[in-house]
């Protein structure tokens, strides 16, 4: 699943751009966080890609989550919101556990908006 990072001096419009077009293409995106200004960025940015996806009855849902990253070598915690269709099929149980195990693959598509 493709991961979007967001800061807090990201474009809410942008992101929710980004956002809709990766749930139109595969149905659900992950946005990482690290700070209350980007969860703050990151959360507009879903209620607006809310109102971009309406009209094609996509019903986006976000699921938050935590998560333990490196930074410039420094261990942080992020938020990561899953956000997807509602209707959108849920990952396998084998998908979902290496999606978040440490030690699991990783996807390799990453952008920062």
């Amino acid at each position: 699943m493709e991961i979007l990072k967001v800061s807090s001096r990201s474009n809410p419009n942008s992101v929710a751009g980004a956002m809709a077009g990766v749930v139109r293409q595969s149905g659900a995106v992950e946005v990482q966080v690290v700070g209350a200004g980007a969860l703050n960025q990151a959360v507009k940015a879903v209620a607006i890609a809310r109102g971009y996806l309406t009209p094609s009855n996509v019903d986006l849902v976000c699921i938050p989550t935590f998560a333990d990253i490196e930074i410039d070598g420094e261990s942080r915690t992020a938020i990561r919101l899953s956000v997807e269709d509602r209707t959108h099929k849920p990952a396998t149980a084998d998908t979902a556990k290496a999606a978040t195990d440490g030690d699991g693959p990783r996807q390799p598509a990453h952008a920062t908006i």
